[in-house]
């Protein structure tokens, strides 16, 4: 994160994504896209689980080199198919629920670009406690976020 983003812990990243905002839509929601793309550098997801509906679970497990780094416990709090996903993501150890969770703000905005496209708004907000627990892991929130979205891009290439 800048200086500027730290101090008020947000991320903001626009990205285009070469598949129909549909596709981006469910490669959020689908657990065996989610797989392939939600994870930074040579970490990789072990398991995924999600309960596609407002108020639902989505929690994500993550591995390096085989052993388990924690992941996200999260919630879907809005869906707007093809267009918008809100996410309350929580940072969590491989202790998940028997340590503690740091509750954040994901947004993901969706809108058709040209070329069949789409543009995706990242923004992740509310990363102060984190930053306060762990500043390491909140200053590789935003690096983070631009691999995995190099990923969703490239798996949209081989999928279209």
């Amino acid at each position: 994160m800048t200086r500027e983003t730290r101090e008020r812990a947000v991320v903001r990243l626009e990205r285009t994504i070469p598949a129909q905002p549909h596709a981006v839509y469910r490669a959020w929601l689908e657990p065996d896209l989610l797989r392939r793309w939600l994870a930074p550098g040579g970490l990789e997801v072990t398991r995924v689980e999600i309960e596609e509906r407002v108020g639902g679970k989505y929690r994500i497990w993550q591995a390096d080199a085989g052993a388990d780094v924690g992941g996200f416990e999260c919630e879907l709090l809005e869906l707007v198919p093809d267009q918008r996903l809100v996410f309350r993501w929580g940072f969590v150890g491989p202790e998940r629920t028997l340590g503690p969770t740091y509750d954040s703000l994901l947004t993901i905005t969706l809108r058709e670009a040209p070329g069949g496209a789409t543009t995706l708004t990242l923004v992740h907000e509310r990363l102060e406690d984190l930053a306060a627990a762990m500043p390491y892991v909140a200053e590789a929130v935003g690096p983070g976020w631009d691999m995995v979205l190099d990923k969703l891009a490239t798996m949209a290439r081989r999928v279209a």
